[in-house]
């Protein structure tokens, strides 16, 4: 049963490219949103105990019925959420080989192709953000908070040399690191994971633009050396979640620099700006950085997970993670190539790599350059029907996130609640200056101007719906 028959197999892959199909070609007439209730779910899942075998056509029915039943689609043009793109084609065959070759990218003997092809992706991405293709390094991750957590580690690494052999006992005084109040929250996690404590971070105020303030990221580094602390890190967004903001880089490297610190850059969403010309400005100075977080499942479209860990220290991820054993392949030993479970903070782990190289070589810079541009483009109509139809554009970025408000209008969490209980879309809400604001952002490359119109128009009804059940509410 674990290996079916070729006849069986047969109907199951040709049933199996159906529903890919049939899921792509027709997502967009479909409702963005689910209906959530977990208890019909869990009752729908409760007889299957698993002892009766079922026939593996219905199991494949009864998986892909379900998903397009009770998932946000996240590939869905009208999604407007949180980085979750549309997969590109070539990254579902990617991954469909990957998941039936299996390969194994603990020891490079086990894959040489793997190895190599990520190995050679590491370094265009790398020479693409502007490292030197002669000492730059890297490794694939599952995510950004994987690669976030990397560099932390690598920092820390690089900060404190007996930190990897000793652990947190044998630092002088309390590591500490910085980052924006917009910054991402794996950093958080880092800190805790790491063994430092969340209270390691310390998160620095942000001027009116919602970049980090340099001044005061200044100002409290000398206020913790004179207290005894140890700062060993700074971290610069490209790309805020919230806002889509970028910290000014330049700045943060000459204070790096200054100060001795590692200067970590996630560009795990804004980081595929570099890619586009008239965009790629806002990443200058990212080269200075020590290392990169950059997410290919993010702008990128290639499906979740391919983390990118970017680094100009060539050394520094085996000093971190080099864990030698007795019982891993050796049939390597004399060529001069790294194993990736010393490489990484995974051990055993999928070939990541695969979905994002044949892309790439399927569009090429070229085409993803273009497909970046439209989203853009996109993000950028969203601004001009929103503000042609009375709301206020709470944040200033090229990139395609825009957070909006309406003046004395309804609560945006009601307006939230009711396009997305709607089905027409799905958008959310955040918090900018003291105050909650929409959110729609714009990754999906088949999102167009109609997508963008339908928007606007469900949000102007609700306001309209929710303004009439506010004024009824008062009256009562």
């Amino acid at each position: 049963m674990l290996l079916l028959e070729p006849e069986a197999r047969s109907a199951l892959w040709r049933r199996l490219v159906q529903i890919i199909e049939e899921y792509t070609e027709h997502i967009d007439a479909w409702r963005v949103t689910a209906e959530l209730d977990p208890d019909k779910i869990r009752s729908m899942l409760a007889p299957l105990d698993f002892r009766r075998s079922w026939d593996p056509l219905d199991a494949l029915e009864f998986a892909a019925e379900n998903l397009w039943r009770y998932q946000t689609h996240t590939p869905h043009p009208r999604y407007y959420g949180l980085f979750n793109p549309a997969p590109t084609t070539m990254g579902i065959a990617a991954d469909a080989l990957v998941a039936a070759f299996n390969p194994q990218l603990a020891a490079w003997s086990h894959s040489p192709v793997a190895a190599e092809i990520e190995n050679h992706l590491v370094r265009a991405f790398g020479v693409r953000f502007g490292y030197d293709p002669a000492s730059l390094d890297g490794t694939f991750a599952s995510g950004g908070a994987e690669a976030n957590h990397t560099a932390v580690l690598a920092a820390l690494a690089r900060s404190f040399p007996e930190y990897a052999q000793k652990g947190v006992w044998a630092l002088r005084g309390q590591p500490v690191f910085y980052s924006s109040v917009e910054s991402h929250h794996s950093f958080v996690k880092a800190a805790r994971t790491c063994g430092i404590g969340s209270d390691a971070l310390h998160e620095i105020a942000v001027d009116s633009g919602l970049r980090m303030n340099p001044e005061a990221l200044q100002s409290r580094i000398a206020a913790d050396r004179a207290d005894g602390l140890a700062p060993f890190m700074i971290v610069a967004t490209a790309g805020t979640t919230n806002a889509g903001v970028v910290d000014p880089i330049p700045k943060f490297a000459e204070i790096a620099q200054r100060e001795g610190l590692w200067l970590h850059v996630d560009a795990a969403w804004g980081g595929a700006a570099i890619l586009v010309d008239e965009l790629k400005y806002l990443l200058d100075g990212i080269a200075l950085a020590d290392s990169i977080t950059f997410d290919a499942h993010k702008w990128l479209s290639t499906p979740m997970g391919a983390g990118l860990f970017l680094t100009r220290h060539p050394a520094i991820l085996t000093r971190t993670f080099s864990t030698p054993t007795a019982y891993m392949p050796r049939e390597a030993a004399h060529l001069s190539v790294v194993d990736p479970h010393l490489h990484s903070l995974q051990w055993s782990r999928r070939f990541i790599g695969l979905k994002v190289f044949l892309s790439l070589l399927v569009a090429g810079w070229d085409g993803y350059a273009a497909a970046l541009r439209r989203m853009t483009a996109m993000g950028d109509q969203l601004r001009r029907l929103l503000a042609d139809s009375g709301w206020k554009i709470e944040n200033k970025t090229p990139l395609p996130v825009v957070c909006f408000s309406h003046p004395g209008g309804p609560e945006p969490e009601a307006i939230a609640r009711d396009i997305v209980r709607s089905g027409e879309a799905w958008i959310s809400t955040t918090r900018m200056g003291g105050k909650v604001v929409l959110r729609a952002c714009i990754t999906n490359f088949r999102t167009g101007d109609n997508d963008v119109r339908a928007l606007v128009e469900s949000l102007n009804a609700s306001r309209l719906r929710q303004g009439a059940a506010h004024g009824a509410a008062a009256q009562a």
